[in-house]
């Protein structure tokens, strides 16, 4: 949740998804899935290790294009199959952990046999935080909403 001291550092994406909540919950929450599509456009993910339950943590990292690599850590802190994962997120850059000590909440809704995702990611240090994680999280969800479709096709 929010309140107005805190909204403009808090970044909110929903789409709705035409594939059922069970199988983007699973797409969140198994690595076999989830490294076929987390990350911006045309990024890999080519380390990963993942403890998914309440407490447990997970270290991804996310390649460029260009080979650069972007590690992101943090702790999953709540679960709630298969409507609700909430889990810290931390970066780290070349000189290590930069801090950002933010939480992304992912809410998945039933909606007449498609799913509702609502990312929300809180609370940035500032708007310009905020908003340099835009593009690449739009684009990861993309991503998400094509390999789910296409599995669903299949």
């Amino acid at each position: 949740m929010t309140d107005s001291a805190t909204a403009d550092r808090t970044l909110e994406i929903t789409r709705l998804i035409n594939a059922p909540r069970e199988l983007v919950f699973a797409a969140w929450t198994r690595p076999e899935h989830l490294v076929k599509w987390f990350g911006p456009k045309d990024f890999s993910v080519p380390a990963h290790a993942m403890e998914f339950r309440e407490g447990g943590v997970y270290r991804f990292v996310m390649r460029s294009p260009e080979g650069k690599n972007h590690p992101v850590y943090g702790v999953y802190r709540e679960i709630t199959p298969p409507s609700r994962i909430v889990f810290t997120w931390e970066r780290e850059d070349l000189e290590g952990a930069d801090g950002s000590g933010t939480t992304v909440t992912v809410t998945l809704e039933e909606h007449g046999g498609k799913t509702k995702l609502t990312l929300q990611h809180s609370v940035f240090k500032s708007v310009e935080g905020r908003d340099s994680h835009f593009g690449g999280w739009t684009e990861c969800i993309e991503r998400l909403v094509a390999y789910v479709e296409h599995s669903v096709a299949a």
